[in-house]
This record gives C-alpha cells, sequence and structure tokens, in this order.
C-alpha cells in the first residue's frame, strides 16, 4: 500500500470480522473493530497489536450493539473523530440461528433480521456520508451463500442475508456516483465459533444438503476481502463451490431446485419422516 488506510470492521472481535482485522493489520492499516463483548473485543485487540506489521499502526476497539441506530452512529463518528475514518468499513457482525420455520421461536426469527440485516445497514448509513464527503472508500458487506440461496432450516438467516444482497446491490448504484465502491461477500460454511453454535441448532436436512463439504477457514475469507476489495470486485465468492452453485441457480434455478429437493428427500427418509 502506497498510503496506510484506515479500516473499521464490525463484528471484528471474532471470526470472519477478526481474520479480517488481522489481514489488514498485517498490510500496515490502522484499524478498529467493533462488537458487543467488551472482554473479546480487548482480546482480539490484543492480537491486533501483536500481528501488526508496525508498531506506529493504530489499533482501536469500541464496544456496541449495531442492531441499534444511535450505538452504530455513535460506534463510527467516535471512530471518525479519533482519525479512523474509513476507507475500507467491513460489515462482519451478524448471528446465525438456524431451525425449520413452523417451529422455529419466533424471537429466533426476529434476532437473525436485528441482528443480520439492521447490523448492515446502520453501521453503512453512518459510514456513507463521511465516505461521500471525502470522495472515495470501500463498504464491504458480509452476506452469506445462504443470501442467494434459500437453505432448509434457514428461513430466518436467508431472509436477513437476502435482504442484505438486495440493500447492497441498491446500495451500490446509489454510491457509485460518489467515489465509494461497495461490495459483497458471500462466504460458505465457515470454520468460526458461530459455526460450532450453528450446528446445534440446524436440522439434519441441512448437513444432508451439505454433504461432504467441509467449511472454509475465516483466513480464506478474509483473504478473499481484502483480494476483491483490491479489485474493485462487487461479488466476493471466497471459494469455488459457492461460486459454482451462484452460477448454476441464476442458469437454471430449475435444477439447483431438483438437487436440493432430492437432498432433502434423502435426509427425511434416513429420519424416518
Amino acid at each position: 500500500m502506497s498510503e496506510r488506510q484506515s479500516v473499521i470492521v464490525t463484528g471484528g472481535s471474532s471470526g470472519i470480522g477478526l481474520a479480517t482485522a488481522l489481514a489488514y493489520a498485517r498490510r500496515g492499516a490502522d484499524v478498529a473493530i467493533v462488537g458487543r463483548d467488551e472482554a473479546k473485543l480487548e482480546a482480539a485487540r490484543e492480537r491486533l497489536l501483536a500481528g501488526r506489521a508496525s508498531e506506529d499502526q493504530r489499533i482501536a476497539s469500541h464496544s456496541a450493539d449495531l442492531s441499534q441506530f444511535e450505538a452504530a452512529r455513535d460506534a463510527i463518528d467516535t471512530l471518525v473523530a479519533q482519525g479512523f475514518a474509513p476507507d475500507v468499513l467491513v460489515n462482519s457482525a451478524g448471528v446465525i440461528v438456524p431451525g425449520e420455520f413452523v417451529t422455529m421461536p419466533l424471537e429466533h426469527f426476529e434476532r437473525n433480521m436485528h441482528c443480520g440485516y439492521w447490523s448492515v445497514v446502520y453501521p453503512c448509513r453512518a459510514a456513507a456520508p463521511h465516505m461521500i464527503a471525502r470522495g472515495s472508500g470501500n463498504i464491504v458487506n458480509v452476506s452469506s451463500v445462504a443470501g442467494y440461496l434459500g437453505i432448509y432450516g434457514y428461513t430466518g438467516y436467508s431472509s436477513a442475508k437476502f435482504a442484505s444482497m438486495g440493500f447492497t446491490e441498491a446500495l451500490r448504484f446509489e454510491m457509485k456516483p460518489h467515489g465509494v465502491r461497495v461490495h459483497v461477500v458471500c462466504p460458505p460454511d465457515t470454520d468460526t465459533p458461530a459455526l460450532a453454535y450453528e450446528h446445534t441448532l440446524r436440522p439434519p436436512e441441512t448437513d444432508v444438503i451439505a454433504g461432504n463439504i467441509k467449511p472454509i477457514s475465516a483466513q480464506k475469507v478474509a483473504d478473499a476481502i481484502v483480494r476483491g476489495v483490491d479489485k474493485g470486485r462487487y461479488y466476493i465468492i471466497p471459494d469455488a463451490t459457492s461460486s459454482l452453485y451462484f452460477r448454476l441457480k441464476g442458469i437454471l434455478p430449475e435444477l439447483f431446485f431438483a438437487i436440493v429437493d432430492g437432498d432433502v428427500a434423502k435426509a427425511r427418509k434416513a429420519n424416518g419422516a
């Protein structure tokens, strides 16, 4: 990098967010992370300090519930005032709460939307005016494969991620005239603490659909994000299988539905349903 970048990562205390923050810190960027858990934020901040490329890089953290607009705006404005006007904003905050629609608690469905959609929209709303005023910047919204493929057991999560995909696409068109680039990231299952919790809730049909596909590492997603931003890509899909399904559904949706229907039938038969 010819000039030091300033990067803000929401959901930066663990998983994809932390891996992305570390990737930018290793490249020499000033990095600020935002999350809810102060203890996790402090542990993540220590990792960033240890992993930064030089000791003069600035590392900061800010605790906020990003599903509340006032908290999101205060977090961004506070960091901007501290000198972290973002060249790159990575929105990785969110939750995954799977379950079959007719039996999952409604509060789980609502939590997916609050933490998986509004926690993307609100930081964008807070950061976009700063980027427009400067005439540059990158907004990176982490969605999911579940943002373009409706997945059995993920009615709540897919709703949030489909919504964030539509929001991000529309935002791309609005920000481009201002010199601000927008990107959407669609990772598959990723080896993070959230995935371990997710496995305790999702129905067996989901595991059959996933087949023998192994989760990818958070580092692989982070590397794809950094590379995708550098190259100005809108869609950032970190693995070949997810990219194939993205193309397949776009070109031959009937074939995609037939494949998944077959997997669901197989799973239900195996479970005596």
